[in-house]
């Protein structure tokens, strides 16, 4: 078994990097894991301009190295593992990872975030990396001059197309209604952007190729009228499912699978805390995430500190 902790973070998001700086700037002797890479969502888009200090914007990856920097900075560990199942043993929790490794720690704070939805539809699994993305950023360049699609009406897949613009000839935005849920800037943005054109009021019923993605299938859910629309590229951005599988039985989850925290970020089992995407709330942005994670570490600190006088 590993050296034990006051706290355990997993998840190295913004929520997660944040929790791990205030709790580890606080005195806790603080570990923080991660499956892949620092940053989460974050991470994979190119330019965020709404996260304040940085009037030119910063790049996600970028702002979630300097998070990860300033914590560790104050003696925040940084592990990367996934984390199969939290199990509680006397005074402690225990992480246990996928490679039968367990960190044992005080309390924890779940920051796992959320992973991207799928449609669901033929030819979307066999396409995944030949054409069907998650992420415009990872994959936009491999799209240079040609044509792609971006499914979703929501602020991620504005962005998305944008950014898409900087590669591919011609970018039709799918949407199921007739009006977008992004924010109005970025409407304005793509609206007046001459490589991009809608969709509206429709739905992709098969991603259309046999080694390559080649198109789409689109029904109108109005009329029931479909047409192909021709495409080397399909980028899906219609939401997210948040990563709390592994923790299934410890906390209360939503219908969803979204963690019910309160306003301290405590849920119902004591010690445990969440913080992020993974928790049911209606606006998740990294500005968000990031006050999460440091309501999440002071909270747990105080439970902490009470904890041990008892």
């Amino acid at each position: 078994m590993a050296r034990s902790y006051d706290l355990v973070i997993v998840g190295g998001g913004p929520a997660g990097l944040t929790a791990g700086l205030y709790a580890s700037r606080g005195g806790l002797r603080t570990l923080l894991l991660e499956r892949m890479g620092t940053g989460g969502q974050a991470a994979t888009t190119h330019l965020i301009e709404n996260y304040p200090g940085f009037p030119q914007g910063i790049g996600g990856a970028e702002l979630a190295e300097l998070m990860a920097d300033q914590a560790k900075r104050f003696g925040l560990e940084l592990e990367y593992a996934e984390v199969a199942g939290i199990d509680k043993t006397g005074d402690y929790f225990l992480a246990n990872t996928t490679v039968n490794t367990s960190y044992p720690a005080k309390a924890v704070i779940i920051a796992a975030g959320a992973r991207p939805k799928k449609l669901g539809v033929p030819g979307e699994e066999k396409l995944t990396g030949a054409g069907v993305s998650y992420c415009a950023t990872c994959d936009g360049a491999f799209f240079k001059d040609r044509e792609v699609v971006v499914v979703g009406g929501g602020n991620t897949a504005l962005e998305e197309a944008l950014y898409l613009t900087r590669f591919a000839g011609k970018v039709t935005v799918v949407h199921r209604r007739d009006s977008l849920r992004a924010a109005k800037i970025l409407q304005d943005r793509a609206f007046q952007n001459p490589r991009i054109r809608f969709e509206w009021d429709s739905i992709v019923k098969r991603i259309t190729g046999e080694r390559l993605v080649e198109g789409v299938l689109l029904s109108n859910v109005k009329t029931g009228e479909e047409k192909t629309v021709p495409a080397s590229g399909v980028f899906v951005a219609v939401g997210h499912i948040p990563n709390s599988d592994f923790i299934r039985g410890l906390v209360t989850l939503d219908e969803a699978g979204y963690v019910l925290v309160n306003q301290r970020m405590e849920t119902d089992c004591p010690g445990v805390f969440a913080a992020g995407d993974i928790c049911q709330k209606r606006f998740r942005q990294v500005i968000t995430a990031a006050a999460d994670g440091a309501a999440a570490a002071h909270f747990a600190q105080e439970w902490l500190a009470l904890h041990q006088q008892k």
